[in-house]
């Protein structure tokens, strides 16, 4: 079972701006610099109403559904999270492609295998993302799987573009 070692909060002052920083990526056309791994999601504030932006890493792309999944890595704590739960109608930007896509959300046994696949593919890396949300995972595939329960899985299904 995943060990929580560390509280952690959304990130203020000077972290958020690092972590903010993807977005002016995008904002002034560099996203393509960030490859196919990153989207930019916009969408709706909850209590606002106002355009918000996150840049989110795509732990898988599924090409036939023309589907993406994203982990919230704060929890259902995340503002886009709670932002997409309420108006999960959202466009995203994945290198140049702008889309149209509506929100979903796995259940906590769907998102825990694809936190295991995404492991396999990138240990290293999900180890670290893992300690950086503030828990410690002993590796093994059914402490992955366990993190479906931790951490939501949110899908971004692209719509049909009316022309098409």
């Amino acid at each position: 079972m995943p060990k929580k070692i560390a509280d952690r909060k959304s990130p203020t002052g000077l972290s958020r701006m690092l972590y903010r920083l993807p977005v002016w990526f995008f904002r002034v056309h560099l996203g393509w610099l960030l490859g196919s791994h990153f989207l930019l999601l916009n969408h709706t504030g909850r209590k606002s109403g106002r355009l918000r932006q996150a840049v989110l890493e795509i732990i898988r792309y599924d090409k036939a559904s023309d589907t993406y999944f994203v982990v919230a890595g704060w929890g259902e704590k995340s503002d886009w999270f709670r932002n997409v739960q309420e108006t999960p109608s959202v466009t995203i930007q994945v290198r140049s492609r702008h889309l149209n896509a509506v929100a979903g959300w796995l259940l906590p046994d769907e998102a825990g295998e694809e936190i295991l696949n995404y492991a396999r593919r990138f240990p290293a890396l999900t180890r670290f993302l893992v300690r950086v949300a503030g828990y410690r995972v002993d590796g093994t595939d059914a402490d992955y799987r366990a993190l479906g329960r931790i951490f939501p899985v949110v899908t971004f299904a692209v719509l049909p573009c009316p022309n098409e």
